[in-house]
């Protein structure tokens, strides 16, 4: 007799526990464990399961040749019409499982996994993004194609184009013109894109390999691998002289030659820090900058209760935009908007 059962015999199997700190339930649990001649670790056998010659019977029955493509419910039935009960449909299925006989039987769709495109540009003709759009026409289901290849470090609209259709062969086109105009070096340039039918075609890939550029491709139904070109699009199509619809291809190529001239040189991109997409694509942000300081120096020192806590600093543009930065990293691009924001708003 050990020890402990002694004190219980004594003291009695409350006072022990209330003693030991322990429950009660705890205590006769692990001496039933004791007790048990079962390994530990090892669960005994239940006595209503089945033995293994009946484990057995069960599986040469479910292999039978006129069972053998029959779900177990099927065999299940057929047996009790002929008078026969081996064992319930589950315990069926849990042999067939225990011999690794159960898997999907149907064709199940496997998808393909893209990998989430992450770029980074810190200066300018590092990263360009392309897409097209349609333009409306002057009936219904009618359109124009505008194609436009955008810097995604200035907002730069460096190409773009007005068409009838949507061509490989016009894309090839504007892409080399507007690498020919950047004078874009062999191993520069990465062009980003979505997955249309002209972004994927054979011709542009091997246009891209003879510039040297590098391509890459947002994934499937994701706009958000593609946020550059999808806001320069809003921009457009929000100014207040878009029109619902255009009476003819000259009059959307008109339009065209009117707005992308504003949007690189007079357009103050809120992403940039209110300088146009020109200012930092051709480094004249230094010298704006320093105006726009002095501007805000002079301001302080007549008037410094106009402003809260520190004088007013002039906001610069990012130094690095990303599309899909690494999430361990953060995102340095909209930090520094964040950063610029805040150093705008302090004025009252």
């Amino acid at each position: 007799m050990s020890l402990i059962e002694q004190h219980r015999q004594q003291l009695g199997t409350a006072s022990l526990c209330q003693a030991l700190k322990m429950p009660r339930a705890s205590f006769y649990r692990q001496r039933d464990s004791r007790a048990s001649t079962a390994p530990a670790g090892i669960r005994r056998r239940p006595e209503h399961a089945l033995s293994d010659a009946e484990r057995q019977t069960v599986l040469a029955t479910l292999h039978a040749p006129r069972f053998v493509d029959l779900a177990p419910s099927q065999v299940y039935a057929c047996l009790l019409e002929e008078g026969r009960y081996l064992c319930s449909i589950r315990t069926m299925y849990r042999l067939l499982e225990a011999n690794a006989e159960v898997r999907e039987r149907r064709a199940v769709a496997s998808r393909v996994v893209y990998t989430k495109p992450e770029l980074l540009a810190t200066r300018p003709n590092e990263v360009w993004s392309w897409d097209i759009t349609k333009l409306k026409g002057p009936a219904t289901w009618t359109y124009y194609y505008l194609y436009v290849i955008l810097d995604i470090f200035s907002r730069y609209v460096v190409g773009w184009m007005i068409a009838l259709r949507e061509s490989s062969t016009l894309a090839q086109r504007l892409i080399a013109e507007s690498c020919r105009k950047q004078r874009i070096l062999k191993g520069q340039l990465t062009l980003h894109a979505d997955r249309g039918s002209s972004m994927k075609s054979k011709g542009v890939a091997e246009l891209l390999a003879d510039l040297g550029v590098t391509k890459t491709h947002s994934r499937p139904h994701v706009s958000n691998d593609n946020p550059f070109s999808e806001s320069q699009f809003k921009t457009l199509k929000y100014r207040p002289e878009f029109p619902q619809r255009f009476g003819s291809i000259q009059d959307a190529r008109a339009f065209g030659g009117m707005f992308f001239p504003w949007y690189n040189h007079e357009h103050r991109h809120g992403g940039l820090a209110l300088y146009t997409p020109a200012d930092v694509h051709y480094g004249r942000v230094q010298q704006l900058h320093q105006r726009r300081q002095a501007a805000l120096d002079d301001a302080y020192r007549r008037h410094p209760n106009r402003f809260l806590r520190q004088p007013p600093k002039a906001a610069l543009p990012p130094q690095a935009v990303w599309i899909n930065p690494p999430r361990e990293h953060g995102n340095p691009s909209n930090e520094l908007e964040r950063n610029s924001e805040k150093e705008l708003s302090h004025s009252t």
